[in-house]
């Protein structure tokens, strides 16, 4: 007994502390002095959760307090989203409801905690899609106030970092949905220290061992590192300081993440990652809005002491990335012989890149200031967004692809004939530039004059372009229109339009088969339009109305024979097919069989198991040594994906109550098809060397052969049978050894 009261003082005087450095870093802030209605707003909380611990066995308390604690410090919000913060759970979990919330501290954070109580259902829930139905309701919220979202951010960024006492198929669902919905969110949103966090604890989660090993390599450069940077800066501060300049000069470092992923896209190991650390000079302006002057005057100095290269300047002040990043990017060749890339930003533009402009929109307390550019950016992004929502994709997964197209987006600047620019993802085209303008100009587009030059619909436009779209009322939206687009705006139109036309093709094409029924006097049932169906080789019968209301397919004689002759397998056609959706003791018996199923167990992958139990994605070929998860399917199939698969990654984020953790337990028994790319210098007896390797060297039967050569260069890819990892790593350590050959990666 004495035990566990000594245990809750601990944990009281614990929750006292944290909520003091809370108050703190309230009181250390710009923001209004309101610390009763904060205490209030905690005291009211820590009353709710009582006796409630989370998993790792901590107080409930703790979590709201951490999520406060970083919607003040990290992002920068007052006393209405700090107290928001601390009671965003008590809706959800406690019987006190939003009417308690606004009788007892207003109705602004009573809106809030709601806004927040409608997203929060089924984040480690067990419905399908969850996540992308919780990502559509939360950016419905985000028109109404941004706040919610800022929390949320802030809310999830406390679970990954609590996530080690989550079992391990929850870990690989929340860090998958976190890397694939709330990093380029918060990215979007320019929360840019939160994004790299999130990155980084998902990557740490889903890659222990690589996160590990990068962490580790870091922490062994770092002397080497510093030296470089007080090298390189020296000269720097000497000329900022002759100028008469308050400044800050901070290294860089890119995160593990950054760094693995560019790993993994250049096929390069670490020690060929050449831009880990970068150079950031933040300034003081010299005077009242000269902070963009005050950049360029700095880069005309630094060039007198280096040499910049001529192709890396990237010139974020002049024009702001859309989620209001400024700062000039200069890329400058050190005495050492190493390029390095320095960032110069003014104290505005660093808070800005670090904690976002979201973060000092109109809410920020005390400020009722005019919009801003960079608020008018946030505008128009949530003005894109709602035009999405008001015409959403059936499925949710869909409507998630959609948006997420253009999270991660960079930006290009493209030119009207009248010389306005519009801000535009890196890689959109002339048929995404005619979207932005209006629908109908979208929809009628046949081409375009970049730079007084013709061009087609699908050509890539670049920064600078001068754009005159070319419209005709005899054009016609097609579903090849998709493949052209890249901005969520743009594909969310020609979607809408196509769903339109396909509506008015399915319901004339019932007309036209209902009328071939009447006229060959033959009944009008289900099981003679399955017919119909089949006979024209289609497997969803809305399909073959669609393509009988366009007219792409007739009816005849043939129709008529077949429905009057054909009868004697009719009735199976649906089991075959499939036809339509399926019934409710179909859905009732697959609910039941997916039940038997038991999630906490991690899935034992061995030969036996493998032949008869487990299915292996064709999608990322896993083999043993691979970290692998298992994915129960739509046919009740354990479906075994590469954790980093890149369909492994929607799923988690989309179905993450299907995910399984699995574990390799095999005896080098069986064999496995794996590929690789090869890249060198196109030499005489080079494929030999390497054949040679492969099959003599190391025993392992090539199963395919494809070589291309050009200029004096080769690429090669190669599959064959390995056991597991540990065969195929020690190919590719082999094949490295070849004189020749530059570059080995599994493909």
């Amino acid at each position: 007994m004495d035990a566990d009261l000594n245990k809750d003082e601990m944990y009281d005087k614990m929750v006292e502390e944290e909520f003091n450095k809370l108050l703190e870093a309230y009181l250390a802030s710009p923001h209004r002095r309101k610390v009763e209605i904060i205490t209030k707003a905690f005291n009211f909380a820590k009353h709710a959760h009582k006796g409630v611990k989370r998993l790792s066995g901590e107080p409930y308390i703790m979590h709201p307090i951490a999520v406060a604690q970083i919607v003040c410090s990290d992002i920068g919000l007052g006393s209405t989203s700090i107290c928001a913060a601390l009671l965003h759970d008590v809706v959800e979990d406690t019987d006190y409801t939003v009417e308690d919330i606004e009788n007892m501290f207003g109705q602004k954070i009573a809106k809030i905690v709601e806004g927040l109580t409608k997203i929060s259902g089924g984040i480690f829930g067990d419905h399908a899609s969850a996540q992308a139905e919780n990502f559509k309701k939360l950016l419905l919220t985000m028109s109404d106030d941004i706040r919610v979202i800022l929390i949320k951010m802030a809310d999830r960024l406390h679970n990954m970092r609590t996530l080690g006492s989550q079992p391990l198929n929850k870990r690989y669902k929340i860090a998958g949905e976190t890397l694939y919905i709330y990093a380029p969110l918060a990215n979007r949103l320019g929360l840019n220290t939160i994004k790299s966090e999130l990155e980084d604890l998902s990557f740490k989660y889903e890659h222990p061992a690589e996160y590990e090993e990068i962490s580790n390599k870091l922490k062994d450069t770092e002397a080497h590192r510093n030296m470089i940077f007080e090298h390189f800066t020296a000269p720097i501060r000497t000329i900022l300081n002759a100028k008469g300049l308050h400044y800050e000069i901070k290294a860089r470092v890119k995160t593990p993440y950054s760094i693995w992923t560019k790993m993994q896209n250049k096929h390069v190991p670490f020690e060929e990652i050449y831009d880990i650390l970068a150079v950031r000079i933040i300034f003081e302006p010299t005077s009242k809005g000269s902070d963009n002057t005050d950049c360029f005057s700095i880069y005309v100095a630094l060039t007198q002491i280096y040499k910049s290269h001529p192709d890396r300047i990237r010139d974020w002040v002049s024009h702001p990335k859309a989620n209001g990043y400024q700062a000039l990017h200069v890329t400058l060749m050190s005495n050492d012989g190493e390029w390095i890339e320095v960032q110069i930003r003014s104290q505005k533009m660093n808070e800005v890149a670090e904690r976002g402009f979201a973060a000092h929109w109109k809410y920020k307390e005390g400020n009722d200031s005019n919009k801003d550019g960079s608020e008018a950016e946030l505008d128009k992004w949530l003005t894109t967004i709602k035009e999405i929502l008001d015409d959403p994709q059936p499925d949710a997964i869909d409507f998630l692809d959609t948006i997420k197209l253009n999270l991660f987006a960079s930006e290009i600047f493209v030119f009207t004939p009248k010389g306005e620019f519009r801000t535009m993802p890196s890689g959109s085209t002339v048929l995404d530039f005619a979207f932005t303008i209006h629908t109908f100009v979208g929809s009628h587009c046949i081409g375009a004059k970049v730079n007084h030059k013709l061009v087609p619909m699908s050509y890539k436009l670049s920064s600078g372009d001068q754009v005159e779209v070319i419209i005709s009322n005899s054009q016609h939206v097609t579903n090849k229109w998709l493949e052209m687009v890249t901005t969520a705006k743009a594909r969310t139109k020609i979607s809408s339009i196509l769903r339109k036309e396909e509506r008015e093709a399915r319901n004339k094409g019932e007309e036209i088969v209902n009328e071939f029924f009447s006229k060959e006097e033959i009944p009008q049932s289900s099981e003679n339009l399955e017919k119909l169906a089949r006979f024209h080789e289609f497997n969803k019968i809305d399909a073959f109305l669609i393509s009988v209301g366009q007219e792409k397919t007739k009816l005849g004689n043939a129709d008529k024979d077949f429905i009057n002759n054909g009868s004697n397998g009719g009735r199976n056609w649906r089991n075959i097919f499939k036809f339509g959706r399926k019934n409710k003791d179909e859905k009732k018996e697959e609910s039941a069989n997916t039940d038997t199923i038991d999630r906490k167990k991690v899935l034992d992958l061995n030969e036996d198991t493998i032949r008869s139990k487990y299915v292996l994605a064709e999608c990322c070929k896993p083999i043993p040594g691979d970290q692998v998860m298992g994915y129960i399917d739509d046919d009740n199939r354990i479906v075994i994906h590469k954790v980093d698969c890149s369909l492994g990654a929607l799923l988690k984020s989309s179905h993450g109550n299907r995910i399984l953790s699995a574990n390799w337990n095999m005896k080098r028994e069986l064999l496995f098809p794996a590929s690789i790319y090869i890249k060198g210098l196109d030499k005489i007896g080079l494929l030999n060397q390497i054949t040679q390797v492969i099959s003599q060297l190391r025993n392992v039967n090539i199963r395919k052969l494809q070589i291309e050569s050009d200029n004096g260069l080769f690429e090669c890819k190669m599959e064959m049978f390995v056991h597991d990892t540990t065969d195929l790593n020690a190919i590719i350590t082999d094949l490295k050894k070849i004189q020749n050959v530059k570059e080995v990666s599994r493909i």
